[in-house]
Order: C-alpha cells, then sequence, then structure tokens
C-alpha cells in the first residue's frame, strides 16, 4: 500500500499518469506529487501510448509460468488458491483484458455474425437489424454491421472485409444494382453459412426470408380498385430485384382479376433514388390521361409523388391515390396519411438470425433452397380513402 512521502497519508493516493516510465501520483490530502516505478514494468511505446497487458507480464510479474496464469485466470482446479489470487490481482493491476479474438480464433469460431443491407434512409433496415441483434445478443454472439449504399462495389468490398474479419455467418441484402453474384459464391465455397433477405436471387445456393411481395402488391392494388380507382400505375424497381419482379407481378394479377385493362405506359420500372422517383413520378402526373391513381414499390417514392402531387394542385385522395409498400415512419404523418403496406421488419430480423445460429451450430443437412415467407399487412390512410365512383 502506498504512503505519501510528505504527510504519510494511505488513503488519499491516486495515479496521475506516466513520466519517463516511472508511475506519477498525487495525494489528495496535501495536493503532492511524487513518482516510482511503474508498478506493472510495462513500458510505452514511441507515441507514448502503454503496452496492452498480457498473460506473459502476469507470468513474469507473478514469478509463475504462462501456462498457469491461464489456467488461473480460466479458474482449473489444478491452481492452488494462493496462486490464484496471486495472478487475479497483478491481472487486476495491469487492466489486463483476455484477446477474445485470439481465444476464438483459437477455437476457428469467432462468435460473430456479419449483416450487410443497402441503405438506412427509412426504418426498414433498422428494424430489422434490431429483431437481429435481439436474437444474436441473447445466444452470445456479436453482430457486425455494413451499409453497402445501394453499390455494388461496396457491397463487394463488404463482403471481401467480412471475410478477413472471419465471421461465422452473413446476412445479407441485395443492393439494386447488383446483378453479379460472385462474391456470395465464395461463402458457399468456404462453407461459411450465409442467408439473402428481402432482396434475394435464385443464383445463390442459399436459404431465404422474404415478406409476400406478391400478396402485398395485390393487396394494394384491389384495395385502390375497390376505391373506386380506375386508371393505376406502378412505380417499381428495377427488374433484376426479386421485390420489384414480385410486386409488379402482384399488380398485374389485381388488375387481371378486375378485368382492369393493362396499359404498359402506366408501368415504370427502374432505380429509385429520390431523385429518379422524382422523374419518374413527375412523367407519370404529367401525362395526357393521368393516371388516377399510383401504386409505388416503397413508401420514400410515393411520399414523392404526393408532394409532387400537391405542388401541381391535384388533390389526394380524390383526383390522385396512392399506396405505398413498407410502412415507414413518415408515412403516417404525411397529409392526407400515406396508405401503405406494412412488413413484419423485426419479425424478419429474429428469424433470419435464428435461422444462421441454427446453420452454425448444428451439423445437420440443411436445405438451402428453403424460403421462409411472412405475411404483409394492408395500412389504410388518407391517400386511398376515395369513396366508390
Amino acid at each position: 500500500m502506498l504512503s505519501c512521502p510528505k504527510c504519510a497519508q494511505v488513503d488519499f493516493i491516486m495515479k496521475a499518469g506516466l513520466v519517463r516510465n516511472k508511475q506519477r501520483y498525487v495525494c489528495k490530502s496535501c495536493n503532492y506529487f511524487f513518482t516510482i516505478a511503474s508498478p506493472d514494468g510495462l513500458k510505452s511505446n514511441k507515441k507514448g501510448r502503454r503496452h496492452q497487458a498480457t498473460i506473459i507480464d502476469i507470468a513474469r510479474l507473478v514469478g509463475v509460468s504462462n501456462s498457469t496464469v491461464s489456467r488461473a485466470l480460466h479458474n482449473h482446479s489444478d491452481i492452488s488458491s494462493e496462486t490464484r489470487q496471486a495472478v487475479l490481482d497483478m491481472a487486476a493491476q495491469l487492466d489486463y483484458q483476455p484477446n477474445q479474438l485470439a481465444y476464438n480464433l483459437a477455437k476457428n469460431k469467432t462468435n460473430t455474425v456479419g449483416l450487410i443491407v443497402p441503405e438506412f434512409h427509412n426504418r426498414f433496415f433498422p428494424n430489422v437489424i434490431m429483431g437481429a441483434h435481439k436474437i444474436l445478443t441473447a445466444q452470445g454472439y456479436n453482430l457486425t454491421i455494413m451499409q453497402s449504399n445501394e453499390s455494388y462495389a461496396v457491397e463487394v468490398a463488404n463482403t471481401k472485409a467480412m471475410l478477413a474479419n472471419q465471421i461465422d455467418g452473413l446476412l445479407i441484402s441485395l443492393t439494386q444494382e447488383t446483378n453479379n453474384y460472385e462474391h456470395l459464391h465464395v461463402f458457399e465455397k468456404r462453407g461459411i453459412p450465409l442467408i439473402l433477405f428481402n432482396r434475394v436471387c435464385e443464383e445463390v445456393s442459399a436459404p431465404k426470408v422474404v415478406v409476400d411481395d406478391f400478396e402485398g402488391a395485390f393487396t394494394a392494388v384491389e384495395h385502390l380498385i375497390q376505391n373506386g380507382y380506375k386508371r393505376i400505375a406502378h412505380l417499381g424497381g428495377p427488374l433484376n430485384l426479386s421485390v420489384s419482379r414480385e410486386r409488379l407481378r402482384g399488380y398485374l394479377a389485381a388488375l387481371e382479376k378486375h378485368g382492369k385493362e393493362v396499359e404498359e405506359e402506366l408501368i415504370i420500372q427502374g432505380m429509385l433514388t429520390q431523385q429518379k422517383a422524382k422523374i419518374y413520378g413527375n412523367h407519370l402526373l404529367e401525362l395526357e390521361n393521368r393516371p388516377d391513381a399510383i401504386f409505388a414499390i416503397n413508401d420514400s417514392a410515393a411520399i414523392e409523388i404526393m408532394l409532387m402531387a400537391k405542388e401541381k394542385g391535384i388533390s389526394i385522395p380524390d383526383q390522385l391515390g396512392v399506396v405505398g409498400f413498407s410502412d415507414n415512419a413518415e408515412s403516417a404523418y404525411i397529409g392526407p396519411g400515406l396508405t401503405t403496406i406494412r412488413q413484419p421488419t423485426i419479425e424478419m430480423g429474429g428469424t433470419t438470425a435464428q435461422w444462421i445460429l441454427n446453420m452454425i451450430e448444428t451439423e445437420e443437412d440443411l436445405n438451402l433452397s428453403e424460403v421462409r415467407v411472412l405475411k404483409t399487412e394492408l395500412i389504410v390512410r388518407g391517400s386511398s380513402a376515395r369513396s366508390r365512383i
């Protein structure tokens, strides 16, 4: 126990940094500063940063072997209580932190799952992340999250980073640009569990978790028809994405069921950035024979259409009905409220996380072609609440 050289107090001594590899102390009783050799004997590097304590440092200072320190830290029964306590005391004094990464790599397992999403602009993917995080952390796993920013090149770089960090499994939703899947085939070849969710592809042999995009789109368009809308346009996404194809298919099926003519000029498919949504939406609203309703592939595009319609003096829902897909947070608050298709995002995250854990921890053969389909829900608000005409 240290005492102050000036006033002999022992209860008020505090560390005050290192000076020339010596520990500096201050007595809070008399405000006297003094130094002694650092008790851990750990040297600082050229930048003044202190060396991270290791098992070797503890062993040297306690006077035992490295293996003895390791066994003491892991509470092995063949270590005496005196030795164990000495090791634990020194570990606490050195602020020793075990190298969990090295320990996991020695077991050929990192207890880390990677998750790559295309964007964070709305609450869909953050909600998926929350659902996955809850399941994974409860089972002692870490979640590493990366964003591809709707860029195929960034998505490829993200997967390489995940491989470099030796994740145990990967959850991924593809970008709008992705139409080459070699970077995902690497996971197949290395035997690393992989699950695709929301935006998936058939070219990769991996389980998939999606919502029923066909049923959701069908329900949205049928709702518009039942509310008296006759010329319903569809603002869709790129057809390399399964969600775009399935929502287009649902749109067409609803028109067919109700005997509505399919008009090619009312169907637009493309990359749906905010700027593109404005361009496509403006095109539909400027048609000489303007549609009286628009079903958009997502809420962001639907909201852009509503804002443009208001600027043009087009009344919603009387002159234009609008339905989106996702149920973003802002959808309930933009006047008159956006009718949309709600997706079970938390459930999607939890389902993918539990499934990847089963794949990591089981040795049983799994059906890599299995697809789990989650149900959607129509949320009716003011943007489509026109009485049947």
